[in-house]
């Protein structure tokens, strides 16, 4: 059966089967692509210059960075990289469709995208193919061109047109899947994909270091560069890495959770516990608390708590109940700290420190000085728990939303796309903007928000229509704000100047209005 599987495989991928290609896309398109597990492979270099070899990785980065702003779940790299290492084949691989089935079915992936990318002058030409891995179908390929001083903005329009074709009701802008990421120089990019595919640690370092220094809010840069560091030992760099990244953005709580690390193995134990404290507000994971307890214990303070609830979110770790043990009997409970201890022997009966313990303590040589070990630390992030309970918290956060009337959830909506945009998030931003609307078609903050998403993507007339909804609504600063920096941008100084007195009047403080006031004021040559 498996090799008619990829015989049939093989066959479709030779372009020779449309109407099975059209029935893919019929029920890819049809049952929506969000919540849909991806994995995006490197593209193929076809263009003969080794020099482009880097791309080959950037293109996957670039697709699967959008694919979960848009709501899908893409494996990430190192998912794949352990994936290749499970079914014994180098880093390197490129593999073929066949084994390309494969390493999506050892990952659970409903969807494989291949692609291939290769030199048009001075542009870049990108082709992506999308494979329906549980129906082994492939979908009608799709590319796009451009030149090669935006291969981003090119690998974002191939993106747009693939989350097309896996959610039809997909109703993000071209325009943005396009302008996300744009705030990244190319060069710094290029450098942070070479410092996380070089083999060469030193190299490696390099390349990320100079990535930083292109572009100082390169937030995935930082987080490799942070995680170079810790593993060769450097943890005051490392600790400094860790907090330039965004800690609401997604890789926030495991820039967290290295950062308390590297504090904590410099001495710096306050720090640390602050740091984990951080993380353990939005998931209080096991590990999170345990190591939470640890820089408290190591000031001098009680981490009994935290140790307890470390013991009972991941009762099978035998570490856990060792450092509530030693916790338990630093501060007088004798009985509690025998029985922890008994428990961490149950868990793991070859602990040799845990034995020695056991019998000191049955000798009632605890009261001699240094008898009692120093709790241990969880020095391992657990990415996929992390996963896991990331997603759990969106789930009842989703469901505590949709328990809200209609205007609320709204409001609540364009709240958090305000923090998306913010922190320049643009395709985020506009899945909860537009879901807001959709709540609330009476909204104007979520169309206010529509339009600046648009104003941003470079999308004027689109901007323009949704800041005219907006005020049709309510008055509102940001409306006004969008018009004035597009008709600015147009030339049309005396609208612009107008909108952004409108602004002023509704918001004295309104940043925005006041730059574009100033802006105006120094094209007329005035102060």
């Amino acid at each position: 059966m498996a090799g008619v599987a990829v015989a049939c495989f093989l066959f479709l991928l030779s372009g020779t089967c449309t109407q099975a290609q059209a029935s893919a896309q019929d029920a890819i398109g049809a049952e929506g692509g969000h919540g849909r597990v991806l994995l995006v492979l490197p593209f193929d270099n076809r263009t003969g210059q080794p020099s482009l070899e880097w791309i080959r990785e950037a293109a996957a980065e670039v697709l699967s960075t959008r694919f979960a702003a848009a709501g899908f779940e893409p494996t990430s790299r190192a998912d794949r990289m352990y994936a290749l290492d499970h079914l014994g084949l180098p880093q390197g691989f490129q593999p073929s469709r066949a084994s390309a089935i494969k390493l999506a079915q050892t990952l659970d992936a409903d969807s494989i995208v291949v692609g291939s990318y290769t030199t048009d002058g001075t542009g870049i030409v990108a082709e992506a193919t999308l494979v329906d891995v549980p129906e082994l179908r492939m979908l009608p390929p799709v590319s796009a061109r451009g030149e090669m001083r935006s291969l981003v903005a090119v690998f974002g329009d191939l993106a747009w047109k693939l989350t097309r074709q896996l959610d039809r009701t997909f109703n993000g802008s071209e325009e943005t899947f396009a302008a996300e990421g744009n705030g990244v120089p190319l060069t710094a990019f290029e450098q942070y994909i070479r410092g996380i595919t070089e083999p060469d640690q030193a190299e490696r370092l390099g390349h990320l270091q100079e990535a930083v220094k292109l572009s100082p809010g390169f937030g995935e840069a930082w987080l490799a560069l942070g995680r170079e560091d810790f593993n060769s030992q450097q943890y005051q760099e490392a600790a400094a890495a860790f907090a330039k990244v965004d800690h609401n953005g997604p890789d926030g709580l495991e820039a967290g959770f290295y950062r308390g690390l590297s504090l904590m193995f410099q001495g710096d134990y306050a720090h640390a516990q602050e740091a984990f404290a951080d993380v353990a507000r939005v998931l209080p994971l096991a590990e999170v608390e345990n190591n939470e307890g640890v820089a408290l214990s190591r000031q001098g303070k009680d981490g009994t708590s935290e140790f307890i609830q470390a013991a009972a979110a991941d009762p099978g770790a035998a570490d856990y109940h060792f450092n509530l043990a030693i916790s338990l009997k630093r501060h007088g409970n004798t009985a509690g700290a025998q029985n922890e201890l008994a428990q961490c022997l149950r868990l793991r009966p070859g602990d040799s420190e845990a034995q020695t313990l056991e019998d000191a303590w049955k000798n009632g040589a605890s009261a001699q000085a240094g008898v009692d070990p120093l709790e241990r630390i969880e020095r391992s992030f657990n990415a996929a728990a992390f996963k896991q309970a990331a997603a759990m918290l969106d789930q009842m956060n989703a469901g505590r939303l949709a328990a809200l009337p209609a205007r609320e959830r709204a409001q609540v909506l364009c709240s958090q796309a305000r923090g998306y945009l913010d922190r320049g998030l643009l395709l985020e931003a506009e899945r909860l903007y537009q879901n807001a609307a959709g709540a609330d078609a009476r909204s104007a903050q979520a169309h206010a928000g529509l339009a600046e998403v648009r104003e941003r993507s470079g999308d004027a007339e689109a901007a323009r229509k949704e800041a005219h909804e907006a005020l049709e609504l309510a008055p509102s600063a940001d409306a006004y704000v969008v018009l004035a920096k597009v008709d600015f941008a147009a030339g049309s100084l005396s609208d612009a100047n107008t909108e952004a007195e409108d602004a002023i009047k509704l918001d004295p403080q309104n940043r925005g209005a006041q730059e574009i006031l100033h802006n105006i004021a120094a094209k007329n040559g005035r102060r």
